[in-house]
């Protein structure tokens, strides 16, 4: 593997671990999915609201499983 790889698999990783950390926080989804998307922005990712909630739609799908 790369180092970039492993480079972006780290922080791929941080960031769905820190979006399930917030996903099964106990507070309203609305709240939620705004910290989300305030966490992506400060790290350089823009996502629409309608992405957005798409992405979080199949995180919970998968921890559903």
């Amino acid at each position: 593997m790369k180092p970039l790889h492993i480079i972006l698999a780290v922080l791929g990783g941080a960031v769905a671990g820190a979006a399930v950390g917030l996903l099964l926080a106990p507070e309203k989804g609305e709240d939620t999915r705004d910290r989300i998307m305030d966490f992506l922005k400060d790290k350089g990712i823009h996502l629409k609201k309608d992405k957005m909630e798409k992405l979080v739609d199949e995180i919970a799908n998968e921890l559903g499983k």
